[in-house]
This record gives C-alpha cells, sequence and structure tokens, in this order.
C-alpha cells in the first residue's frame, strides 16, 4: 500500500507556494539527498528536482545491479492564476514523488531495492496553458529541449516515464496504462515482463497506451503529440516505457479536482514493483538481441529522437 505516501506527495504539490526546496525538505526527512535545479523560460520558471533512493548492489556502491529512472512528466502542478488548485496534469509529479517516498520508507523498515533508482521530475504552480484536441494541453514554462536533459540521468538504464494521460479519445479506461518500450527511435513490443506486473498491481487485465512514430519524437517540430509522456526517450539510449494515468472521459490537463488518489496511488505501487524486479533481472524492458537485430534489417532510426532529423550527439 503507498496510499500515505500518495497523499503525502499530493497535499504538497497543492499549494500556490509549492516549490523544489518544500520537495526537498520532505524528501530529505526521509534521509534522502535532493538535486534542486532552477530553470528560467520565457513562459515562467520551474524547479527540477531529482533525489537517489540507494540500492543494495546499486552501482554507487559498488554492486552490479542496474539503475532504474523514473521521471514525473508534466507541464506544472498548477495553472494559476487561471486556475486555482491542483490540476490533473500533476499526476506525474505526485506519482514520481510518493514513489520515491515510499521507497524511502522501505528501505528504512529493511526493504532496500536492489538496484539504484533515480526519481525526477519538476515543480511549477504557475504554468501556462496552450490549445491542443481534444482539450487544452498544461504547457511547461520551460521548453522542452531544455527540460528534458535535466530529467533524464545517463546514469538510468531503463526508464518509467509517467504523465497525465487523459486528454484524448484512444484510451477510455480509468486507472493506469503502459506503452510500448522505445528505444533510440523504435517502438518496440511490450515488454511482457511489465505487463505480468500490472496484473499484479492492478488485478485486472493489461491496458496498453498506444505509441505512434509522431509521439516518440521531440516537441517542437510541428506534429501531434498525445502528450509529453515519451519525450524522455528523445534524449537517451535507454529503453523507454509511459506509464499514464488515465480516464474513461476526455479531461484537460488545466482542469482542477481531477486527480483521482487510488488511481495514482496504483501507479505507485507498479513503479515500486518495476524497481523490485528491474533491480534483480526479472523485468526486462526490451529484447537486447531482437533490438540488434531490428538495427542490422532496418538500419538505425535514432534520427526520429531529434528535432532536426539528424541524428542527436
Amino acid at each position: 500500500m503507498a496510499l500515505k505516501q500518495t497523499l503525502e506527495a499530493y497535499e504538497l504539490l497543492e499549494s500556490a507556494t509549492v516549490s523544489g526546496a518544500a520537495v526537498a525538505a520532505l524528501l530529505g526527512e526521509r534521509g534522502l539527498d535532493v538535486e534542486i535545479r532552477g530553470l528560467n523560460g520565457s513562459r515562467g520558471s520551474t524547479d527540477v528536482v531529482r533525489v537517489v533512493v540507494p540500492g543494495a548492489r546499486g552501482r554507487r556502491v559498488g554492486g552490479e545491479a542496474p539503475t532504474l529512472g523514473i521521471i514525473g512528466m508534466l507541464g506544472g502542478v498548477g495553472a494559476r492564476p487561471a486556475q486555482i488548485g491542483l490540476v490533473s496534469d500533476a499526476d506525474g509529479a505526485i506519482t514520481a514523488l510518493a514513489t520515491a517516498l515510499k521507497l524511502a520508507d522501505l528501505a528504512r523498515a529493511g526493504d532496500t531495492m536492489p538496484g539504484d533508482v533515480i526519481v525526477a521530475t519538476h515543480v511549477c504552480p504557475r504554468a501556462p496553458t496552450r490549445p491542443h484536441q481534444p482539450v487544452p494541453f498544461m504547457n511547461a514554462p520551460v521548453d522542452l529541449a531544455v527540460l528534458i536533459p535535466h530529467l533524464v540521468d545517463a546514469a538510468m538504464e531503463a526508464v518509467l516515464s509517467i504523465d497525465t494521460t487523459r486528454g484524448n479519445r484512444v484510451v477510455n479506461h480509468r486507472g493506469i496504462a503502459v506503452s510500448p518500450s522505445v528505444k533510440e527511435g523504435y517502438v518496440l513490443r511490450v515488454s511482457d515482463d511489465l505487463l505480468t506486473l500490472v496484473e499484479a498491481v492492478t488485478g485486472c487485465p493489461p491496458v496498453v497506451l498506444p505509441v505512434t512514430t509522431q509521439d516518440i519524437t521531440p516537441y517542437g517540430n510541428d506534429v501531434y503529440h498525445i502528450n509529453s509522456i515519451m519525450q524522455p526517450a528523445t534524449v537517451t539510449a535507454a529503453p523507454v516505457v509511459g506509464l499514464a494515468l488515465t480516464a474513461e472521459a476526455v479531461v484537460p490537463g488545466p482542469a482542477t479536482g481531477a486527480s483521482q488518489v487510488f488511481d495514482i496511488e496504483q501507479g505507485v505501487r507498479l513503479c515500486v514493483e518495476v524497481a523490485k524486479a528491474f533491480g534483480s533481472g526479472r523485468c526486462r524492458l526490451y529484447d537486447p538481441e531482437e533490438y540488434a537485430l531490428l538495427v542490422r534489417l532496418y538500419g538505425s532510426m535514432r534520427h526520429l529522437q531529434a528535432r532536426s532529423g539528424a541524428p542527436p550527439g
């Protein structure tokens, strides 16, 4: 159960004055070291928050267990002054921070994850909105081309990217959904190991978020994206899986009163279970041999990671 940590994160972020420092203070009470980085953009400012939850056999202590990245994607936790309170778009940040709190609490109780877990998100209570079909979206105060590299750490060997995904008509399900794995421009098969964990956590058949080529290209290239859930895949060679908070109805990102705490708690529990399984080698998010075969047969797709069409780096 991760309801306590979910409520802690929810209540903290539902504030007109919340900041990276406030988040760091809460995480610091759990004994975690937190890095805060303030970013300024043409539409405002935000605080990137990044925290490492050390693993028992993690790389940072000389172990061999792989490192999982958990990223809370969003435009902002609030749309002030246009809206009062926490917006639907905040769920990515809530889920990521609640996961960090839960992992820290488990470690203090003697259940340390096998590998290191790096959790990152950003905190902005005064983000703008932007037009989008079928409903308006929140807009990050800083361009994603600037923001995303601060969220993705080179040490992340796989990434769970969490984002509110209610502003669409392609997932008509309330709860959570997972995407296919995306790696260096390839949309790969959905991980069977991950689907097994989703079934255990939800007690229901897993729901899969459809991902298109447009969704895995960088924002700012003038093509349609379902949302920013797959944007971490544009700056890393690690496999990225989207964890979507979904709804049966179409809900705008700036809507308030729309966050479903029990759905978010499911997402937190899934993140914890993935951390357990990935760190111990029981959850593969892609098949390296099949990926290598695809590259041999069809070539690199890394050009899809760059806005200009040229390979990144």
